[in-house]
């Protein structure tokens, strides 16, 4: 005789309990939603960046959304009779005519453009300031570095994504910034000009452009970086996030918050803030008013004219870049069997070679510092910036090089408004931009050098208290007081790799590969500061002891 116990069934009472469970067992939801509910989240202020950019992406869809139900992309000719008078019974294009009416006749239109672009501009901004936050704390570094080339493909991706919106209107302003492009692509050889036309479809600005680039905007990129964006944030998920060093943080574990309930309650409230700050914004701040510009017309370029901020280093790189030096003549005529064709190096040098170099070291810089540390195992804890000084350096380097193309754009309004010369505001920026980096390079590994040696005196000598007591034998010294446990774990708990010599094979010889890994290894790591040791720690907690018992003890004496 046997008997058997079943397991009783649940069965909701609510009518939403109800339908959930009926989805559930058919789905299967509810594993996956208490995994990742329980997956820890460490708590900082510079993880936001991040959220930033997937938030306004976010905003960016359902703006989006609303404005492609009014959005006509044609290149079709027609005559403007909407309620905008100076512009009325203009001759323009549809596209432009309806993002005109989008403006004035659509309830909420003008509104809604606004939060599109402004949006825009935050998200390509979160995003570069997110990579630049996982550059200088390290978080690139072994498992991350798939993740850091799909970050990397996204900012190509928003910038694509941006520029190909700023384009739709149609208006002057964005249709010089496709004139550039068409100039571009006709400076290469052979194949430009069939580019160009089959680009634009004709001759430019030719008839099909914008409906190409709608879709482009619309469609291929937006779901590009959806998918990008799942797989970042699912091998963020795999690999667990990363944290800032701290007691009890280890590479094994995540000190933070579950997912669920507080980090989605704060990342939801954190949705509607940045929201309703674009939001204020866009009621506020007129941006790209299309109506003053007026419809393309190939044969004006107004003064002034500015593509924004993201493209702006390309623009710049433009305008720096000299037609001839001396009688050196950048512009060269080559013959082939079937003609002679023109490669003009004065446009294909700035419009590509900066972004190729930026980029390039960009994707590889991982497996670059991986290779001169030769450093194999997996990082889950940050680096303070200060705690590697030369990859510090060298952001900050990259970064001075982006600004300096990025002021280029700007050289005209620069020469009226501070009433200078255009040719010595265009010398400056050619002088800087070469020179700029380096300099940058150069204060930048000292700073953080220098703040490591502070960072060092803190930890074995503690904290200047500004009491000054005088010593028996008439010495005056100031106490120093220190500093709590937590605050010494950050200062102390890093990694700072020494220089490798190459060593020779079985055959007494040192290979070229290994020479130049030695002189990067160098490069790298010539100037450093040693971390404190326990012994150190240990001698100087002692020293410090001492030095605050008996300043109290002075002190004490003195008040009586």
């Amino acid at each position: 005789m046997s008997s058997s116990t079943a397991t009783p069934t649940y069965v909701p009472k609510t009518r939403v309990g109800k339908v959930t469970d009926y989805v559930d067992s058919r789905v299967g939801g509810s594993g996956i939603v208490k995994e990742f509910g329980r997956k820890i989240f460490p708590d900082h202020w510079t993880f936001m960046f991040g959220e930033v950019a997937l938030y306004t992406f976010v905003i960016l869809l359902i703006s989006g959304t609303f404005l492609t139900f009014f959005y006509d992309p044609s290149m079709a000719e027609t005559h403007y009779e909407g309620s905008y008078l100076p512009l009325r019974g203009v001759e323009m294009s549809v596209a432009y005519g309806s993002s005109l009416d989008i403006s004035f006749d659509v309830r909420g239109g003008l509104f809604m453009r606004q939060i599109h672009h402004w949006a825009a501009l935050l998200f390509v901004a979160s995003v570069a300031v997110h990579m630049l936050r996982v550059f200088f704390t390290g978080a690139f570094r072994r498992p991350r570095e798939f993740n850091w080339v799909v970050g990397c493909v996204l900012l190509i991706l928003s910038l694509a994504a941006g520029f190909t919106g700023y384009s739709l209107p149609d208006d002057l302003l964005s249709g010089n910034g496709l004139r550039i492009i068409d100039g571009v692509m006709k400076a290469i050889p052979v194949v430009g000009t069939y580019l160009s036309f089959f680009l634009f479809g004709g001759e430019f600005p030719g008839t099909m452009i914008i409906g190409r680039l709608y879709v482009l905007h619309i469609l291929l990129i937006p779901a590009v970086i959806l998918l990008l964006i799942g797989i970042h944030l699912f091998m963020v998920v795999l690999h667990k996030h990363s944290q800032f060093p701290g007691p009890g943080r280890t590479n094994t574990n995540v000190v933070g918050y579950p997912v669920g309930p507080v980090y989605a309650a704060k990342a939801g409230g954190f949705f509607f803030i940045v929201f309703g700050v674009l939001a204020a914004i866009a009621a506020a701040f007129t941006i790209n008013p299309i109506w003053n510009y007026g419809p393309y017309d190939p044969s004006p370029v107004s003064a002034g004219t500015q593509p924004d901020w993201y493209i702006g280093w390309v623009d710049g790189a433009l305008r720096l870049m000299p037609g001839t030096i001396g009688d050196f003549d950048f512009e060269f005529m080559i013959p082939f069997p079937w003609g002679v064709n023109a490669l003009s190096l004065n446009v294909l040098i700035p419009a590509l070679v900066p972004a190729i170099i930026v980029f390039t070291l960009m994707f590889a810089w991982p497996w670059i510092e991986a290779w001169v540390t030769k450093d194999k195992r997996e990082h889950h804890l940050l680096n303070r910036p200060r705690n590697a000084p030369t990859r510090t350096a060298v952001g900050v380097a990259g970064v001075v090089f982006y600004c300096v193309l990025w002021a280029a754009a700007s050289s005209d309004l620069i020469a009226t408004h501070f009433l200078v010369s255009l040719n010595d505001v265009t010398y400056w920026l050619r002088f800087l931009v070469f020179f700029g980096p380096v300099l940058a390079f150069m204060v930048a590994r000292r700073i953080a050098l220098a703040l490591q040696r502070k960072d060092r005196e803190i930890a074995l000598h503690g904290r200047e208290t500004g009491r000054i007591v005088r010593l028996p034998h008439g010495e005056f010294i100031e106490v120093h007081e220190p500093v709590d446990d937590y605050k010494r774990y950050k200062l102390v708990a890093f990694e700072s790799p020494e220089v490798m010599v190459p060593a020779p094979d079985a055959d007494g010889k040192v290979s070229l590969l290994d020479k130049a890994h030695g002189r990067l290894s160098r490069f790298f790591f010539e100037d450093r500061v040693a971390p404190v040791t326990p012994k150190e720690l240990a001698a100087s907690h002692g020293d410090h002891h001492d030095e605050v018992a008996g300043a109290k003890d002075r002190e004490s004496i003195a008040s009586h």
